[in-house]
């Protein structure tokens, strides 16, 4: 109560700003000159807010602790921006019953939950339930997508997220009325050494042959030669059967193909494989018996069994051509062209040389001096120099056009190839490249490609089950060969990488740790300089210059070819020396033991040999009851006192076992040899 009285009263001497006598007395009485004179400020002459009497204090209440505990008491202003908790509201209500959903092909159990609606713990459980095991990380197969639809009562449609910024489809052109007739492109495809690459040579008049390695194609050519004034473009596939690929990708952009027979020779692997790709495709096929100039030539035999893979000739009353004619004389090369231009016309072929350019690549490389190039035959349109192009995540202005020849040109019109330079990287062979309007948009098509393709590699490198941990375990245990890889086109690259992957066993494999196109630089001579067991492999590439000196500097192999098979069948014997050499038993003999004797070096058995004869020096197992109860080397063999080599059926020895001296009479004593056998991959 003092302490509130003393407030109350200092209060009121404010309101009546009574003056406050400092010294005592009044302050008239201070005489003080002018330097001397000391201005006190007046308190009277500024503003003072009236000084409200305290309320009584509320009594305080205690604070809940933690994290929360300044949640209620918050000040709550109609101003605070709720942006920052945007990610934590629902989009969708959760009475929201969904009844359709479009959902990606690749798919996690808690995207999927996402999409319709539901829990992640309802799907997990659902999916246990089945007797699946999930976490809302793992990847959903379509089996399980469909089952899980059927569950929630969704339908459920899965969809290519490419499509989203599929070009080909945003500006495919039809068909119309102003499009004309367009010229045929021919694949012709068959068995190694068939005649393939001989057969076009003989069209283009042409010596093309010769500078085929081996005369092998080894990637393939497209060229355009004409006919009574009418063009045919021709590509040629490769035969061999690491470039499977390649022939898949000539089918693509085929309207006939010519599958070559050896008419001495008949069908064969490839020929089959052919067959199979012409099947599925449902391009027409005309068959040519090459080699027909030959004594052995058989048509019929060819005939006989292209019609038991449902390729009947007409004359047998079926609806195949088949050509006979010879490569090597030029005899039939008439008749097969004629032939191609009649079912031609029965296809009629059309495209509109107004619209955007769309074309199919069918080579692509790395040139010295042009950087990216690809071979491409235009399907749709006119490409021009000048265009600007995208190719899957590659894009570029088209800065030059080079034709068969290596001619430069000024555009090409439907069903004709060329070269085509400028682009920023090399694109994979087969994809479609298509001419955009301008430099942004082939750049905005390409960048999204390249995150799709990112982000589906990323996503199946997450992938990983029971199956696949044991898998990477086995795989780990593998001996394995290390290779840099280095091509002259991408086509050739992907072949060669797809036949090595295939030589493996369970003991050893082929580990591709590097790969491109292009020739081989310092790099690569320093990768396989740095690590183990790993050899740098050229395919019509060669190593020049400073490349050459550091590999010497380094020891570092350089292996270059310039034919598949050469370089399969190194890498063939390279990884059957990694494999552990397996061994084949031969018994030379048995004996049975008589007698045993203590001597001061060991215990000796007195035997008879049985069967065959001993033989000194060798591996020997002791049998008990038919039971081997001992396995080692025979280090004493003797006939009397005297030493032996061998014994033979019917005489006695003294035998003497490697640190084992528990033989007994009634035991079995067999001497063999263990063989190395040659191992194969």
């Amino acid at each position: 109560k003092k302490k509130k009285a003393k407030q109350t009263s200092g209060a009121k001497k404010q309101e009546q700003g009574i003056k406050i006598d400092i010294f005592g007395g009044s302050l008239s009485e201070v005489s003080m000159d002018m330097d001397d004179q000391v201005v006190l400020l007046d308190l009277n002459a500024t503003e003072r807010k009236e000084i409200v009497p305290e309320e009584p204090r509320k009594p305080k209440i205690a604070k809940p602790m933690g994290r929360n505990s300044n949640k209620k008491s918050a000040p709550k202003s109609k101003n605070v921006s709720r942006d920052k908790r945007k990610k934590y509201t629902k989009d969708k209500p959760e009475d929201l019953v969904v009844t359709h959903v479009e959902i990606p092909e690749d798919i996690r159990v808690y995207e999927f939950a996402d999409k319709v609606n539901r829990p992640i713990s309802d799907v997990i459980k659902t999916l246990f339930n089945l007797g699946v095991m999930k976490t809302k990380n793992d990847f959903l197969g379509n089996d399980e997508i469909e089952i899980l639809s059927e569950e929630f009562g969704v339908e459920v449609t899965i969809i290519d997220p490419k499509n989203e910024f599929n070009y080909e489809d945003d500006l495919a052109q039809e068909i119309d009325e102003n499009a004309t007739e367009r010229p045929p492109v021919i694949t012709i495809m068959g068995h190694v050494d068939h005649g393939k690459t001989s057969l076009l040579d003989a069209i283009r008049k042409a010596k093309v042959t010769a500078s085929e390695a081996g005369g092998i194609t080894q990637h393939i050519g497209a060229y355009t030669i004409e006919q009574h004034g009418k063009a045919i473009t021709f590509i040629d596939t490769p035969g061999h059967a690491a470039f499977s690929q390649m022939r898949q990708r000539g089918t693509d952009v085929t309207d006939i193909i010519v599958i070559v027979v050896a008419a001495d020779d008949g069908v064969k692997p490839q020929t089959d494989e052919v067959i199979k790709l012409a099947k599925e495709s449902g391009v027409p096929v005309i068959v040519a018996l090459n080699k027909m100039d030959k004594p052995t030539a058989n048509p019929d035999m060819v005939k006989a069994q292209m019609a038991e893979r449902g390729l009947n000739p007409i004359d047998w009353g079926g609806d195949i051509e088949f050509i006979p004619l010879s490569a090597k004389s030029g005899m039939g090369i008439d008749e097969l062209l004629e032939n191609i231009l009649i079912t031609a016309e029965v296809l009629e072929l059309k495209a509109n040389e107004n619209a955007m350019a769309k074309a199919a690549v069918v080579e692509s490389s790395l040139e010295k001096g042009r950087g990216p190039v690809a071979t491409v035959i235009v399907q749709n349109g006119t490409l021009s120099v000048g265009d600007y192009v995208v190719c899957g995540s590659s894009y570029g202005r088209v800065k030059a056009l080079l034709n068969e020849n290596k001619q430069q040109i000024k555009s090409i019109k439907p069903s004709h190839t060329a070269v085509v330079v400028g682009l920023n990287e090399v694109p994979p062979s087969g994809e479609v490249m298509m001419a955009m309007a301008s430099d942004k948009e082939a750049r905005e098509y390409a960048q999204k490609r390249h995150e799709y393709d990112r982000h589906k590699e990323l996503s199946h490198s997450t992938k990983s089950t029971l199956e696949d941990m044991t898998s990477m375990i086995a795989e780990g245990r593998l001996k394995s060969l290390k290779v840099v890889l280095k091509t002259d086109v991408h086509g050739s690259l992907e072949a060669i990488r797809s036949s090595l992957n295939e030589l493996r066993n369970d003991e050893v494999k082929i580990n591709i740790i590097s790969s491109g196109v292009g020739g081989i630089t310092e790099n690569d001579v320093e990768l396989v300089g740095n690590s183990e067991n790993c050899v740098l492999l050229g395919f019509n590439v060669r190593p020049t210059g400073s490349v050459k000196a550091l590999a010497k500097q380094k020891n570092v192999d350089i292996r270059t070819y310039s034919i598949i098979y050469q370089l399969l069948d190194d890498l063939t014997g390279m990884l059957t020396g990694m494999m552990s050499p397996k061994f084949s038993e031969e018994n030379t003999g048995q004996a049975e033991v008589r007698d045993t004797f203590k001597s001061p070096k060991g215990m000796v058995a007195g035997c008879v040999v049985v069967d065959g004869k001993l033989v000194r020096g060798g591996l020997v197992r002791v049998i008990r009851n038919g039971v081997v109860v001992h396995e080692g080397s025979l280090t004493s063999l003797k006939r009397f006192k005297d030493d032996a080599e061998e014994v033979g059926y019917g005489y006695e020895c003294g035998v003497m076992i490697k640190g084992y001296d528990d033989v007994i009479v009634g035991d079995v004593i067999e001497t063999f040899k263990k063989i190395e056998q040659k191992v194969s991959l």
